[in-house]
């Protein structure tokens, strides 16, 4: 009992210190406490915020350096706070950390949510391609190409302008490269600093054209901290005329000329941060509008589900048999293929089916990755519930049927089979219905399905909930209809 006191009376001081630190200003606090917390995605890569190969701990990065460079400015200690990108903006408007610095390229839609500082750094976007390939030189040749990009991103924006571009959007920036070495790609287009860091190192690949589409990348605070975007916007500047952030750039092969531009006038630059559009030159965003996109990505949703459970289904009973009625080896084959399929995560298997394999040889389509990814992952849940069907038939049957004079084959066939089927009905359904849900995870090999899309327009409109009610209904849609024809179905397999 003691304890418990010690604990909630622990607990009630920090809320009550939580609740007095939302009441001051975003400044006070940080100079209260001597903490600034700052918020990235080190997913995201390099060279902006990524973890060193030689200390997998330590993060490098010239964005890392620039956090640092202000914390120092505060004369405070800067605290990281990892955390996934496509959300990032969200997260700072719910006071996870204080401020957002992680290539946020400075749009009107996000000044819409955000406070943006003066910019750090101006970007501009890259073509990158083979080593060999000669036939893409300029930005109007990618003109019905297969181009590979970063999904919320200015350079993602600019290819859908051209209309009829094959656009693959990624969530890393590794990836893109990847399938550009393998094929799956013509081009890959994207930030500068992110095409030169990966690029221009790698003898395979090669930086074509003058770099396109400028713009700007801000360091993001809540709306409410104009005293804190205003100190920001100051140590900027000094770090700007004492040639740190040129020095932190350079150091990492990122400066160019295009950053000259960040010495103009303070005031030129400070527009971002200070004159977001007015409500009158908004756009008033509907919700409804999103809606023939969403349902594009439930089409592909629904694609990949069917196809994987199929293979599922068919792969499982195999799976089954072979571990009821095979020999010794045969039978341990399909023991380890359950355990090792089971005790791994689904992620990491499509990982090596997609990235993984084409370093043998073996280059698979991301669609044909996701059902084989997915059929295979879901077949080893499927053998152990026709085992356990399989089994809870009794073995009377089996020996009436021998006794008949079936075969093994025909008595699975014909009497154990469409049996066991009643049996392991309800399971399956669940395993169809959670296989509709895990199929998001398909996004990592860059097929843009229902999650995905929702995940890119509710990143770019910032209508998180709006848009997470339809996305879900959808899913709700796609799976109820489905229970319903299972129950359908039970009730004519007991009769």
């Amino acid at each position: 009992m003691k304890y418990l006191i010690v604990i909630f009376l622990f607990l009630a001081s920090f809320l009550t210190k939580n609740s007095a630190f939302g009441n001051q200003d975003t400044l006070e606090k940080i100079k209260t406490t001597g903490v600034l917390t700052w918020g990235f995605d080190a997913q995201g890569g390099a060279p902006y915020v990524f973890s060193d190969q030689k200390h997998p701990k330590k993060l490098i990065g010239f964005e890392l350096e620039i956090a640092e460079a202000i914390a120092k400015e505060l004369g405070v200690a800067v605290h990281y706070f990892q955390n996934e990108w496509d959300s990032i903006l969200l997260s700072l408007q719910r006071g996870d950390f204080d401020m957002a610095l992680n290539g946020i390229e400075i749009t009107p839609e996000r000044q819409h949510s955000v406070l943006f500082t003066r910019p750090y750094f101006v970007y501009s976007e890259q073509i990158v391609v083979r080593a060999s390939d000669f036939k893409i030189n300029t930005f109007e040749d990618l003109h019905g190409k297969r181009v590979g990009t970063l999904y919320n991103t200015v350079a993602k924006q600019m290819l859908e302008e051209m209309g009829d571009v094959s656009i693959k959007i990624y969530s890393g920036q590794v990836e893109p490269f990847k399938d550009l070495l393998d094929n799956r790609l013509d081009a890959v287009f994207v930030d500068l600093p992110i095409a030169a860091y990966y690029a221009k190192p790698n003898p395979q690949l090669r930086l074509v054209g003058e770099p396109v589409g400028e713009g700007y990348y801000g360091i993001a605070v809540r709306k409410e901290d104009s005293l804190f975007a205003g100190e920001l916007n100051r140590i900027i500047e000094k770090l700007l005329r004492s040639g740190e952030i040129k020095k932190i750039c350079q150091k990492w092969g990122i400066w160019n000329v295009a950053q000259e531009k960040l010495y103009l006038h303070e005031g030129l630059l400070q527009k971002y941060a200070e004159h977001p559009p007015s409500p009158e030159e908004r756009i008033p965003l509907v919700v409804t509008t999103f809606l023939p996109t969403l349902l594009k990505g439930a089409c592909v949703t629904i694609g990949i589900s069917v196809l994987s459970m199929m293979v599922a289904v068919s792969l499982g009973i195999v799976l089954a048999i072979m571990r009821l009625y095979g020999n010794k080896w045969i039978k341990k084959i399909s023991t380890a293929y359950v355990e090792v399929y089971r005790g791994t995560p689904l992620l990491i298997q499509l990982y090596i089916l997609y990235y993984g394999l084409p370093n043998i040889g073996i280059t698979l389509t991301a669609f044909t990755a996701a059902i084989l990814g997915l059929g295979m992952n879901y077949a080893a849940y499927e053998a152990e519930i026709y085992r356990a069907g399989i089994q809870a038939i009794p073995k009377g049957q089996t020996e009436a049927a021998f006794s008949l004079g079936m075969s093994r084959r025909l008595t699975l066939k014909k009497v154990i089979l469409p049996q066991a089927l009643r049996i392991t009905l309800p399971p399956i359904t669940n395993d169809f219905i959670s296989l509709f849900k895990d199929s998001s995870l398909v996004s990592v090999i860059a097929l843009v399905e229902l999650t995905k899309i929702y995940g890119i327009l509710a990143s770019s409109s910032m209508k998180f909930f709006q848009l997470g009610i339809i996305t879900a209904l959808l899913y709700f849609g796609m799976s109820y209809p489905l229970s319903l024809y299972s129950r359908r179905l039970e009730k004519r397999l007991k009769v």
